[in-house]
């Protein structure tokens, strides 16, 4: 038996997943944002432990057998977060999380004191980085900058918790702005940008490798044996891809999660920074991946749904599970800023085309078919940087809608598969990647693809109502922007 562990923005995940490969049984605790002023996103680091501890608390209460047998455990989780610890260990601040906002200006000053950035990390300086942040910290909390001891991930700090250990991945470490991508080890260089050197990072693994063992007072705690190795583990969206068998150099999915994101498998580092798309290490040697990433996509129908203080679910059942054609209101969906391909942490949301007539499905369509435009701006980037995509499979909460699915495929013109397990996806890649590290098996035959739960393909009509559709749409950006 392995377990995944998945420390998400909304909640953690904990999968148990079979010999055979099944999921088991899965358990899940929600986790709270804070948002103390315009731009900020924090959360407390303590909270992910407890989240996660409480997760594997259930399923070793419903499943003690099970859970007594586990081998192997993996980690994934929300990438970007600094995690500030003391000489003791203990955090000095709330985590400033991946849709944080407020280090633009620091954004600035890092690209103009490392000139290599882009070379060695293969990215643009982003507000959502985490080598930003420290400069921010640095800026404006001196004393805090002046204690801290490490730094670390999300997923790193639970690892901690739960083995002692403080070590990171290189898909994790890829989102830092300190990893020399390409050769998949910190760079001396890009930590001094930000005041720092190599003792404050945490040890680096590959995400198969095994990175520590399961505390003896937790293994305890759950029934098992006190040899369980915990991997290296994974960022989300390398777990997501793991979970999906997306290893070899092409395999591509789409990740409509809290997140956005548009994800290819590479197997050489190939940086776009141009186009404001990821380079990054993948969760196994020797491949990397290519990324377009929306800060707000199925985040932005939950901030609907609260707003109008409807469910989801009830939101989407009157639209059934197609439409006829485009909304005729439009919805820029960029509630915390965007990455891909504006890098503007600045950018705010909008609905355009509102009547006294104007009806909450309009509505409600309206915000599905602009996180859609949004994924066609990344799927779009990332073909400017590889070449097209023919097709990709569809994970996150969003997979959950037919109707979306079918948006999708209509508004991005290829196949969209909706894939079982396309829901706890970074969970069960986390479990995956715990299995190697436990078994040390050959990835291709643990990696494997889920199976296919539907197909929604392109209907040629109201593709191309979409495709003018999504013109006009990308005109708003920039007219908006003129305004703010």
């Amino acid at each position: 038996m392995y377990l995944g562990i998945d420390i998400g923005t909304s909640g953690v995940k904990a999968v148990l997943v079979s010999e055979a490969g099944a999921v088991v049984a899965t358990a899940a605790r929600e986790l709270a944002l804070s948002h103390p002023a315009l731009l900020w996103s924090e959360q407390d680091p303590d909270a992910w432990v407890d989240a996660a501890v409480g997760a594997v608390d259930d399923l070793a209460a419903r499943h003690p057998r099970e859970v007594a047998r586990v081998r192997g455990i993996g980690l994934s989780g929300q990438m970007h977060g600094a995690t500030l610890l003391d000489e003791d260990g203990a955090p000095l601040r709330p985590a400033i999380l991946w849709n944080d906002g407020r280090s633009h200006a620091e954004c600035v000053a890092l690209e103009r004191r490392c000139p290599s950035l882009h070379t060695i990390a293969g990215n643009l300086a982003m507000p959502g980085f985490t080598a930003p942040k420290l400069l921010w910290v640095a800026r404006h909390e001196p004393k805090i900058f002046a204690r801290v001891a490490k730094v670390l991930l999300p997923k790193a700090y639970v690892r901690y918790r739960l083995t002692g250990e403080m070590v990171e991945d290189m898909s994790d470490a890829a989102g830092t702005l300190w990893l020399d991508v390409g050769l998949r080890r910190w760079s001396p260089l890009l930590l001094h940008a930000t005041g720092l050197d190599l003792h404050y990072m945490p040890r680096l693994v590959e995400g198969s490798d095994v990175s520590a063992t399961l505390a003896p007072d937790y293994a305890q705690r759950w029934g098992m044996t006190r040899d369980v190795v915990v991997a290296g583990g994974a960022g989300d969206n390398a777990a997501s891809a793991i979970g999906l068998g997306a290893i070899a150099p092409g395999d591509a999915f789409l990740s409509l999660g809290t997140s956005g994101v548009v994800f290819r498998v590479t197997d050489r580092f190939a940086p776009a920074p141009a186009a404001a798309v990821h380079a990054f290490c993948h969760a196994l040697p020797g491949r990397w991946h290519q990324m377009g990433v929306m800060l707000s996509a199925a985040a932005s129908l939950a901030w609907l749904a609260g707003v109008m203080e409807t469910p989801a679910p009830a939101l989407l059942a009157p639209l059934g599970e197609r439409v006829d054609g485009p909304s005729p209101v439009k919805f820029l969906p960029y509630l915390d800023g965007e990455r891909t391909p504006h890098n503007d942490a600045a950018a705010s949301g909008a609905f355009v085309g509102l009547r006294g007539a104007t009806g909450r499905s309009q509505i409600v369509q309206a915000v599905l078919e602009g996180v859609a435009f949004a994924a066609r701006d990344n799927l779009a980037a990332l073909s400017a940087a590889g070449g097209p995509l023919p097709e990709v499979d569809l994970v996150g909460g969003g997979s959950r809608s037919p109707l979306w699915a079918q948006i999708c495929a209509d508004v991005l013109g290829i196949p969209v598969h909706r894939v079982e397990e396309g829901e706890v996806g970074a969970a069960l890649g986390a479990a995956r990647l715990g299995r190697l590290a436990a078994t040390g098996e050959d990835a291709a035959a643990v990696c494997t693809r889920p199976r296919r739960l539907a197909s929604f393909t392109p209907r040629a009509s109201v593709s191309a109502a979409y495709d003018e559709a999504y013109r006009r749409w990308r005109e708003l950006y920039p007219a908006l922007k003129e305004c703010a």
